[in-house]
């Protein structure tokens, strides 16, 4: 038995999260038994999605929902060895005990860090790929707009589009993930939507109009995208950030996907299990040849993950938040 933490939400909140929203709470981690492991989480993700499941489907006072790479520390179940490094979904907690479902041991590219895992090489990879290649159907030399093109999911988004030999405009939130977008990853057009008037910034960058809108926002850039869709253009919808704190501008210009037959899909990154290979393959070249570039910021320490949260909607984060439980 070995006494443990976990991350709990005690009180569902009200507009953007607070640290006092969460607690810390010692838990007894009993040791593995026959057909079991523990596993000690190294790695815990904090994504937008997250925001939204506060008011609804997460419990109260259980470890809160997340994945994470962890590190089995005992087995007796002969799928795993200690030392594994392991997959999970089992949430915020510093170590469990399982019978080893929902666990998929990693054996991670030396030539990578083993944080690409979290994000490029993990569920915001192939969320990025499987968004915009099947359920945005690109095609090659498309026109492209990707909202939140400096965030973990659009910074991928709008790399894959550039590879695929598309234009490309990204918007963000800063002059610094500005700056990053077009002078290191090299899409055609940057946006900082806090500083530039957004839809008529959008129609100057767009003169081709725009093919695929990789959806992350919402609000006002939905209602800035829809006028410069083209027809037969595709929305495939990601997030909608704007609105996971209540609140949120209106959408006025919804008409525009009837005559422009366009087609809006909301999608989540469990719908491609049958593009994981080809995903995997694709993406661990680009990144190894340079062609997918990343940022991260990574919190030490497993009592900032509160913080890591909620920082995504103030934009703390440069690229995917992750916080770093062990080593």
């Amino acid at each position: 038995m070995t006494t443990s933490r976990q991350i709990h939400l005690v009180r569902r909140p009200d507009g953007v999260p607070v640290v006092s929203d969460f607690a810390f709470v010692e838990v007894d981690t009993t040791d593995a038994s026959d057909g079991q492991v523990q596993v000690q989480n190294m790695l815990m993700s904090v994504d937008p999605y997250m925001r939204p499941r506060l008011t609804s489907d997460q419990a109260l006072n259980v470890a809160m929902i997340g994945g994470g790479i962890g590190r089995v520390v005992q087995s007796r179940n002969p799928d795993f060895r200690e030392g594994d490094l392991v997959r999970h979904a089992a949430g915020m907690q510093e170590l469990f005990t399982g019978d080893g479902k929902g666990l998929q041991v990693l054996n991670p590219d030396p030539a990578l860090s083993l944080t690409v895992y979290m994000h490029a090489l993990g569920g915001t990879g192939i969320t990025a790929y499987g968004g915009l290649l099947e359920t945005g159907a690109l095609k090659h030399g498309e026109q492209v707009f990707v909202s939140t093109a400096g965030g973990a999911v659009g910074s991928v988004a709008a790399q894959i589009a550039k590879i695929k030999g598309c234009y490309v405009v990204g918007s963000t939130g800063s002059d610094e993930k500005a700056a990053w977008l077009r002078d290191v990853v090299g899409i055609d057009a940057v946006i900082n939507y806090k500083t530039q008037p957004l839809a008529a910034a959008l129609k100057a960058a767009t003169p081709g109009g725009v093919d695929v809108y990789f959806e992350n926002v919402g609000g006002a850039h939905l209602d800035a995208a829809l006028p410069r869709m083209n027809l037969w253009g595709r929305i495939p919808v990601c997030g909608m950030i704007s609105t996971y704190n209540g609140g949120g501008e209106g959408v006025r210009n919804l008409f525009n996907l009837i005559y422009g037959r366009i087609r809006m899909e909301g999608f989540v990154a469990t719908d491609f299990p049958h593009l994981q290979e080809a995903f995997l393959s694709d993406m661990t070249g680009w990144l190894k040849d340079g062609r997918v570039k990343y940022q991260e910021t990574i919190l030490d320490g497993f009592e900032r993950a509160p913080e890591g949260l909620i920082g995504l909607f103030s934009g703390l984060n440069n690229g995917k938040m992750l916080i770093r439980v062990s080593h």
